[in-house]
């Protein structure tokens, strides 16, 4: 697979990565901001929202939505640069509102961890279906510590890294967005997958924070390649078109954590370009 090349560093506290219209875009969390970036690493502040976790993805008519956390709520991008409100979030759940994806229909699915965190006691978690209409309605429930999420190309299933649980777990999307059929995808063993993506081989990169690595898996757990970081791996995003890249963002965490910031977009080579949502 190659050794990782740094594409970005100074980074905070980086998540969430997007591949949109030929950049990697990822929200630093520490920093308030969302920030999109080049294959030349030319970057740039494309919105700024005071909120922690605040993941991001894209309307299928490219507008970016931002899980404001902290307001429990999700904000809509326009072409301006503008923010509005785009959904509230309240009602259903005040634990910590975590990842979204975003369907080819406009659906989006948003995780709430269940629990305060760091430092609250577990408790499951659930995903949140919110419609093109606004409409907020839970989705699934009884997941450990929901996290990343891809929609298969096909459209037709959802799969959720549950990182208590040390496992990737799909679902079947109804016509009307709802989720059924819960399955185990893959299990992680020894791994608690925190970010994920989908390639167009079918398989599913996912990165892993204490064990400083991402892992490209298929479907029952076979594992087809590891990248080795030197540093925690929160999440990670593949590029579409040739010559696939697949960008890992990560930093430095837990006890003994230097001052200042960590945090780096790296990329490697992948074996396949990335596929399906986000």
């Amino acid at each position: 697979m190659g050794v990782p090349e740094v594409l970005m560093d100074g980074i905070r506290f980086g998540e969430s990565p997007r591949w949109h219209e030929g950049r990697l875009w990822f929200s630093d969390w520490g920093a308030g901001q969302v920030i999109a970036v080049g294959p030349d690493g030319r970057h740039e502040v494309t919105a700024t929202v005071a909120s922690f976790p605040m993941c991001i993805d894209f309307l299928p008519d490219g507008r970016l939505i931002i899980v404001d956390s902290a307001r429990r709520r999700l904000v809509r991008r326009e072409p301006d640069g503008s923010l509005t409100e785009y959904a509230d979030l309240a009602a259903a759940g005040a634990t910590p509102w975590n990842d979204i994806v975003i369907g080819g229909d406009g659906s989006a699915y948003v995780g709430n961890i269940g629990f305060d965190f760091p430092g609250g006691e577990f408790a499951p978690g659930f995903l949140a279906l919110v419609t093109p209409q606004g409409k907020v309605v839970r989705a699934a429930d009884g997941l450990a510590f929901p996290n990343g999420m891809v929609i298969t190309p096909d459209g037709t299933s959802l799969i959720v890294a549950e990182s208590y649980a040390q496992r990737l777990t799909a679902f079947r999307i109804g016509p009307d967005g709802r989720l059924s059929d819960r399955r185990t995808w893959a299990e992680t063993p020894g791994d608690h997958p925190d970010g994920i993506c989908a390639d167009a081989d079918g398989a599913i990169w996912y990165a892993d924070v204490a064990n400083q690595h991402c892992v490209r898996v298929r479907e029952g757990g076979e594992v087809l390649s590891t990248v080795r970081t030197d540093r925690g791996a929160f999440a990670c995003a593949l590029s579409r078109g040739p010559d696939p890249c697949l960008f890992i963002v990560g930093q430095n965490y837990g006890d003994g954590e230097p001052a200042g910031p960590t945090g780096q977009v790296v990329t490697v080579p992948a074996p396949a370009p990335g596929a399906g949502r986000p």
